[in-house]
């Protein structure tokens, strides 16, 4: 190579090194911080916080005087002799306290946004969590059948190798790589449903499309957590609480609309009037006019009724709320313990018993003691075990989520 052009070829062999490490990675997420993605990255979230700004917005329209009004007369008889202009100015006032019960109401109505905006928060992050538990699940369940595969597959060569000195059964080693085929076969199976799980888990996450999502971590042992249940802490209570508390209030803005708002405003009037025969007289006015409305009829007793049931409906809601949320974790709390010990069970008690049946079946059949199907069968069911435990496992933390959930846990 020419010595002019070696450094620009080291150049390129540096860029087409370093690229890759300049790609656009992946997202990486695991149960730990599956709440801080969520957060900052799903946009049904993003577009729920706008409720705070719409409350907001009411808050600021609230509990304003209507806007004064402005009158301004002209007559004029037809041979326009006489004339005459009246200007008013008016305002309306309410005789009560109605517009800052109307600013309490809208108060507490952004209150009442902020908590469903954690609501829909807490919704989207136990249903990604419970997504990333399902993707963890199917990657320890393809890991177990790697490894029944690999077994399978020494198991048939074996039975392979014996068949072709004449000491085995070709029908024997046959039927041993069908099995090894097998799992083969349900592996790319969990890759399918792996990719499903995944493909759920990204709208949840705010995931661009084509962008890689990398799931870390793996299924912790089962442990059951006892924490204290405070349905305080729900934002879907402390929602039900606050529109308990406007309807209460909104029964106070009911009971002042009793009285409509009076009207005040002052006029001047100028005229100018034939006096014949001693010719025309002008003359100015300086006024103040007065409305009071007067409740005989309309007493709005129909709104005030609809105020207070609308209020006693929503107290009763929130204590039902309340109750049901007790119910909930202590169900989710009730199946974790269930699948703890069938988990201890499995683990402590039959799998030992399945694998060293196992081995001595396999054993066995080496020795030319057994036959092949019940190594099958020996197999087979230590796969079952391991399914069913694995399966326990996933169901565990599954309720977990939800029991985590009904306590609010970030």
């Amino acid at each position: 190579m020419h010595p002019l052009f070696a450094p620009a070829a080291a150049a390129l062999c540096l860029l087409a090194a370093t690229a890759p490490l300049h790609a656009e990675p992946g997202v990486v997420i695991s149960l730990a911080s599956v709440g801080d993605r969520v957060r900052a990255q799903n946009p049904d979230l993003a577009a729920a916080r706008l409720r705070i700004r719409e409350a907001l917005g009411r808050k600021l329209q609230s509990g304003r005087l209507a806007n004064p009004e402005l009158e301004v007369e002209l007559a004029h008889d037809a041979r326009y002799r006489e004339r005459s202009l009246e200007i008013g100015f008016s305002q309306r006032f309410p005789v009560t306290n109605r517009l800052r019960l109307e600013k309490d109401v809208s108060a507490t109505e952004v209150k009442v946004a902020e908590a469903e905006v954690r609501e829909v928060e807490r919704k989207i992050v136990v249903e990604a969590r419970a997504g990333i538990v399902k993707v963890l699940a199917v990657r320890k369940r393809r890991e177990l059948m790697k490894n029944q595969s690999a077994l399978s597959q020494e198991f048939a060569d074996f039975l392979s190798q014996a068949a072709a000195k004449g000491e085995g059964s070709p029908l024997d080693a046959g039927q041993a790589k069908l099995e090894a085929s097998s799992l083969t076969l349900e592996m790319r199976q969990l890759d399918a449903e792996e990719a499903t799980a995944v493909g759920t888990i990204k709208p949840l996450l705010g995931v661009r499309p084509n962008e890689p999502l990398h799931v870390g971590g793996t299924l912790p042992d089962p442990v059951v957590p006892g924490i204290k249940v405070d349905p305080g802490k729900r934002p879907d209570f402390q929602a039900a609480k606050l529109n308990a508390q406007a309807a209460g209030q909104g029964v106070a803005v009911e009971q002042s609309k009793r009285y409509a708002d009076m009207e005040g405003g002052l006029f001047f009037s100028a005229a100018r009037t034939e006096d014949a025969p001693e010719g025309y007289d002008r003359e100015g006015m300086l006024g103040l006019r007065i409305k009071i409305p007067l409740p005989l009829w309309d007493k709005n007793e129909g709104a005030i009724e609809e105020a207070k049931a609308r209020h006693e409906r929503m107290e009763k809601e929130a204590t039902a709320l309340a109750r049901g949320i007790r119910l909930e974790a202590e169900a989710a709390k009730a199946e974790m313990e269930q699948w703890a010990k069938l988990i201890s069970e499995t683990g402590e008690t039959l799998l030992p018993l399945a694998e060293e049946q196992a081995k001595a079946t396999e054993d066995a059949y080496r020795k030319g003691q057994g036959e092949i199907q019940g190594v099958f069968r020996a197999r087979e069911k230590r796969m079952q075990l391991l399914a069913s435990r694995l399966d326990a496992l996933r169901e565990f933390h599954l309720a977990r989520v939800r029991y985590e959930s009904a306590l609010a846990k970030p």
